[in-house]
């Protein structure tokens, strides 16, 4: 048996319409490069995109399909199909053609210089202005929780050394973060630029929510600088608080000099049970990741994984 030199992993949610042309494309590009596997991981589609992944694994030795449960997100159906990857390195991409097959090429090439990840960099990207704005928020809060080298860009579309997906697969936490846990493990990265293509077909199923969910996985799973920013903040509050009454005592028993009223109680409570609420609201958030991660919340659930008895591509 050959063995597989890239595995290529691409989790799917409501894409029925996309799957084959993809596949399609795949092929093309990598048939006369390189040994090679697709792993489709179905994220609970809405739509037929099982039906159509089925199909296609159980007529090509080169696709493996895994259908999930129940939706899991990005992230989780990614560790799902890593977890099975064979190849020596491991392709991630979208599932919209958004990504280029043929730069697979590339990312391989570039990596296997000696690096453990090559991300792809996108110098035009097509997609919506509240996307590009929300992808830029969390590579600067990467670059400060989790030292994310200045001008990577974490792409979707990356290519992974063997040795680090083996690292990254021995993540147990309920909510990880693919491109946190490689921040984690190494800072032997690199990108190349490749063209960020138009959407194949159908409409994106990034959301508001979905962006928040990147940033708070971010933001609460990898570092406890939010909690040290939350006691730094209630330190500073205590501080400004205790000037505040010096000048307020200092007015009425010596200047002589105040308003009857209630304004300033006012203002003070807003801003320090403002400060409260949100303080407790990040030390609530690792409290109950912690709860889950405890109660071994399982990252996602397989219902069937499908793949050809024909002999590995």
């Amino acid at each position: 048996m050959k063995t597989t030199e890239i595995s290529i992993v691409i989790p799917v949610y409501n894409s029925s319409e996309i799957i084959e042309e993809l596949y399609q494309c795949i092929s093309k590009a990598l048939q006369t490069y390189c040994t090679y596997e697709i792993i489709f991981i179905n994220d609970c589609s809405k739509d037929n995109s099982w039906q159509k992944i089925a199909a296609l694994a159980k007529n090509n030795n080169s696709i493996v399909g895994i259908n999930l449960r129940k939706n899991s997100g990005q992230d989780n159906a990614l560790l799902a199909g890593l977890r099975i990857a064979k190849g020596n390195y491991s392709v991630i991409m979208d599932d919209d053609l958004q990504h280029n097959p043929e730069d697979i090429i590339k990312l391989h090439a570039e990596c296997k210089k000696g690096f453990d990840v090559c991300f792809a960099n996108f110098n035009k990207k097509e997609q919506s202005v509240f996307k590009n704005v929300g992808s830029n928020i969390n590579g600067k809060i990467a670059e400060l929780l989790v030292s994310k080298p200045n001008g990577i860009y974490l792409s979707p579309f990356k290519i992974i050394n063997k040795s680090t997906t083996s690292e990254i697969t021995k993540f147990a936490g309920p909510y990880p973060y693919i491109d946190g846990i490689i921040l984690t493990i190494t800072q032997n990265l690199t990108q190349i630029d490749t063209i960020h293509q138009q959407r194949h077909s159908g409409k994106s199923n990034y959301t508001f929510s979905k962006s928040l969910s990147v940033f708070m996985k971010l933001f609460t799973g990898f570092s406890v600088l939010p909690l040290r920013l939350a006691t730094i903040s209630g330190f500073i509050a205590t501080i400004i608080g205790f000037l505040i009454s010096l000048k307020y005592l200092y007015d009425y028993f010596i200047a002589k000099n105040y308003i009857p009223g209630w304004t300033t109680v006012v203002v003070l409570v807003i801003f320090f049970g403002g400060l409260v609420l949100t303080t407790l609201g990040i030390i609530g958030e690792y409290i109950g990741r912690m709860y889950l991660t405890l109660n071994n919340k399982p990252q996602y659930s397989i219902t069937e994984i499908i793949r050809s008895n024909q002999d590995e591509h």
